[in-house]
């Protein structure tokens, strides 16, 4: 989010627990992502592992089923602009820049310190 800010956007944040996607909304998601609904599966530990759904023998319309019950499957953020539709979870968040209507308006550095954009809102090569 704080990448987003820094282009001078405010984010408009959904919180998927309180209130899931429809299943339209979810279709179109993964249909504007272009790599099938399994991308957006939160693969870590429970309900995933006890579900079984690591099994390539899943479509993506039953794994959209999977995610609709419960939505903690939905693995986020997920950021929507005029310009594409990520994943951009926190350790990718180049993916993020990709989208991004307008440019930074100044330096940003992930939590560790490292740099991902300069003073002057360009990117910094990965080190």
């Amino acid at each position: 989010m704080a990448l987003i800010r820094n282009s001078g956007v405010e984010p408009e944040v959904i919180e998927y627990l309180r209130t899931p996607p429809d299943r339209a909304t979810l279709e179109g998601l993964v249909t504007a992502m272009g790599n099938g609904a399994r991308a957006l599966l939160r693969r870590k530990g429970m309900p995933y592992d006890a579900l079984g759904l690591d099994d390539p023998q899943w479509t993506d319309a039953q794994l959209i089923d999977f995610m609709l019950q419960p939505p903690i499957l939905i693995n986020r953020p997920i950021v929507v602009t005029p310009l594409g539709t990520r994943l951009c979870r926190p350790s990718e968040l180049e993916f993020v820049l990709d989208i991004l209507p307008n440019p930074q308006r100044g330096a940003f550095a992930k939590e560790d310190g490292e740099p991902v954009i300069d003073a002057h809102g360009r990117r910094v090569a990965p080190g």
